[in-house]
């Protein structure tokens, strides 16, 4: 062999030795920022042989968008197999659902972006009525309330009710349904106008029995605090009236504090402000400062803009997000530079869509309305990995035991080996409904984990769940139940006491069981005996 080829052999092998690695990292960019296909369907850890076919009717006068097979939620772990799903478009849909179901002596589950993660949407062998497509929009400029049939999303609700008006309590996304907004009571960042419940004025809701109820806090109180917050066990949400705002200017700040002094620092600023309209913060899930650092974000209203609101804008840089939160789950250096980008990057980025008034405003003044914050729908979540999927869990505490319960948590977060992508801090109040998750003023604290689809993953998740439950309890505080049935009746009942009566009165409302939920059929009949 020659010298030259001695030589180009080797700068081949050595050209070959670094392709490898960088076609490799290459492809794992891509797929870390890939655009979901499809929704994700993990595997079967929740499925449970149905019914056989050849036992089930099917009415033609009945729009079944699918017959018999599965359905799943947006943690892709609950796949369940179903008699079928209806596409339900105007209220007689419904009416046929529930007398079809009678005749049958089957059973209804009420489902739209399916973003609860324990089959609060569905049940095995129920009928599902997918109530997407019901989503009619009524604007009320006089009463400042908009009318909004169960199916329509707060994205499409802000779209109709921009520039002019804004939505005054939601979640921080977008994406969900009013109907299931309404049936888990949700909250947001508006720390003043407390839970969507709050903002409802009436509701009009169709009975197990086919009979059409119009509830309030004035008329039928008790029904209407079942309703909300009632998991859509005691009927179908037709349409709800909503309370709504002015779509305020405000001038948006962000601060990097201590975890331990945001407490203080909300009573003794945030609080006695009326001008500061929203709120939330950020902690860190970087080594280092796991869980001590907080980014907190403010939404101050001014009067130092003018101009017309640009029409709401959907999030950009999707796959640049999607590939650093992604990126991530997969090491304390990846962990670290999302931090880094979270509190020096992002902000360079971040759009100022009013203009100032004057010069007075101050070169860092950054002026927003206030549908902007809120007109997100998360497409940076949503992937394509099957071997992994991302679970929401929700805990709220009384405020002086916030630093106690974010302390416990980094304890067992950190002894667990849990991979927490983000953590959000809201604040809450009393709803006054039935099932309270916050019978107190008190802070939400929002957790985002990773875990991987298969049994280990899960069996991982049900442990770290169990023992974060168990530190709220201690702390005097509650978790959040529509997510993963990780926690046990025992669990339920400590945090919830009154459940026994809520399902009682599910029985009440709804003798024959017709609307359920795997939520309901896995703590109902053990609660509702005491």
């Amino acid at each position: 062999m020659s010298l030259f080829s001695s030589r180009f052999s080797r700068r081949a092998a050595l050209a070959a030795l670094i392709a490898g690695p960088v076609v490799w990292v290459g492809y794992k960019a891509m797929r870390l920022a890939a655009d979901p296909v499809s929704d994700k369907d993990c595997g079967p850890l929740a499925s449970s042989s149905a019914a056989p076919r050849t036992e089930r009717r099917f009415d033609d006068a009945i729009s079944w968008r699918q017959k018999n097979g599965a359905i799943n939620d947006a943690s892709c772990l609950s796949r369940t197999e179903v008699y079928g799903i209806v596409d339900i478009r105007e209220e007689a849909d419904i009416a046929r659902a529930l007398a079809f179901a009678r005749s049958q002596g089957a059973r209804i589950a009420l489902a739209a972006v399916r973003h609860s993660m324990g089959g609060q949407a569905f049940a095995r062998d129920a009928i599902i009525l997918d109530i997407r497509n019901f989503n009619r929009i009524t604007l009320n400029e006089a009463a400042r309330t908009v009318t909004v049939q169960s199916g329509a999303t707060w994205h499409d609700i802000q779209n109709a009710i921009h520039p002019r008006f804004a939505v005054k309590s939601m979640q921080s996304s977008d994406i969900f349904s009013v109907g299931g907004s309404i049936s888990v009571n949700a909250h947001g960042m508006d720390h003043r106008a407390g839970s969507v419940g709050g903002t409802v004025r009436t509701m009009r809701v169709m009975m197990a029995d086919g009979r059409i109820e119009t509830v309030s806090r004035e008329d039928n109180r008790e029904l209407f605090d079942l309703i909300v917050g009632g998991y859509g066990l005691f009927g179908v949400i037709l349409e709800a009236e909503i309370e709504i705002t002015d779509n305020a200017i405000y001038d948006r700040g962000r601060e990097i504090i201590d975890y331990a002094a945001f407490p203080g620092l909300y009573d003794s600023r945030i609080a006695p402000d009326e001008r500061y309209g929203l709120m939330y913060g950020h902690l860190s899930t970087a080594p280092g400062s796991f869980l001590r650092e907080m980014i907190l974000y403010t939404y101050r209203r001014t009067d130092d803009a003018h101009g017309e609101l640009p029409p709401l804008a959907d999030i950009s840089d999707v796959k640049l997000r999607r590939l650093v939160f992604n990126l991530s789950k997969h090491g304390d250096i990846a962990r670290r530079i999302k931090w880094y980008a979270e509190k020096h990057i992002e902000p360079r980025f971040e759009g100022c869509s009013v203009t100032r008034a004057d010069a007075q405003a101050g070169e860092d003044a950054c002026f927003v309305s206030r549908n902007e914050p809120m007109h997100d729908s998360v497409p940076y979540l949503l992937n394509d990995l099957s071997e992994e999927t991302d679970i929401l869990q929700e805990y709220f505490v009384p405020r002086a035991q916030f630093v106690p319960f974010i302390d416990g948590l980094r304890d067992v977060i950190t002894r667990r080996g849990a991979i927490l992508t983000n953590c959000s801090v809201r604040l809450v109040h009393s709803g006054g409904n039935a099932l309270d998750y916050a019978p107190f003023d008190g802070f939400a604290v929002v957790l985002y984990l990773n875990q991987s689809t298969d049994a280990t993953g899960t069996e991982a998740m049900r442990g770290l769940t169990a023992e974060i439950i168990d530190l709220a309890i201690a702390l005097g505080g509650r978790f959040f139940l529509p997510y993963q049935l990780h926690y046990s009746a025992d669990q339920f009942l400590k945090a919830y006491p009154e459940a026994p009566a809520f399902f009682a009165a599910k029985r009440r409302y709804d003798p024959d069981g017709l609307l359920t939920s795997t939520f309901y059929e896995t703590y109902g009949p053990s609660l509702a005996a005491g």
